[in-house]
């Protein structure tokens, strides 16, 4: 028993590391081919790729540089230096 309200596993976002895979590799995981040689031609720059998000239209990477300048990187691989996205 507890005060903890129990929460929908199907609503849950968060999602645990299994293993020893770091948060970086389960990242990298995540992309698709085109993804991932769009996202190593960016970090050549200082990026660094942060997380992944999924839609019903497809998956966006996200990527950031130090000074917190976002990129995106669309499922088909075409990058976007200046997304209008706004990152908590």
């Amino acid at each position: 028993m507890g005060n903890k309200p129990e929460r929908n596993n199907l609503i849950e976002r968060r999602h645990y590391l299994v293993g020893d895979e770091t948060e970086p590799e389960q990242n990298w995981k995540k992309l698709t081919l085109a993804q991932r040689f769009a996202a190593l031609s960016l970090t050549k720059y200082g990026y660094e790729l942060r997380f992944t998000r999924f839609t019903s239209s497809g998956s966006t990477a996200v990527l950031m540089l130090k000074n917190g300048t976002p990129a995106t990187i669309s499922e088909d691989g075409d990058i976007n230096t200046t997304p209008d996205i706004h990152i908590r």
